[in-house]
């Protein structure tokens, strides 16, 4: 006779490897789009310091914070996190962005 709570168990771990499965495809695409996000702010960065243009442009943050946080609205994700990931995201952008101005903007040391 077999125990129907293990049949129930397995039957959850079979479940939970294909929901983790998901989740690592989708963690893997959010490691690419970022990669891809990087190219362009790294041609960004090598435009401003070529032009002599600031590293960072607060006025162009707020717009693309309140749209990303009303994208994340309508996606149900939580706008602070959405904040949160952007404000983080460009941090590490504005740094390249300093390091770039630091050298002519040739890309040296990145």
């Amino acid at each position: 006779m077999t125990d129907g709570s293990f049949d129930e168990r397995d039957a959850a771990m079979s479940e939970l490897l294909g929901i983790r499965s998901s989740i690592d495809n989708i963690d893997a695409a959010l490691i690419h789009l970022l990669a891809e996000r990087f190219k362009f702010t790294q041609q960004v960065g090598r435009l401003k310091a070529a032009h002599g243009l600031p590293p960072s442009d607060p006025d162009r943050e707020r717009r693309q914070i309140a749209r990303l946080r009303a994208l994340a609205i309508d996606a149900h994700l939580d706008p602070a996190f959405a904040e949160k990931w952007f404000n983080f995201v460009v941090a590490e952008v504005i740094q390249h962005h300093e390091e770039l101005a630091g050298n002519g903007g040739t890309g040296d040391g990145l």
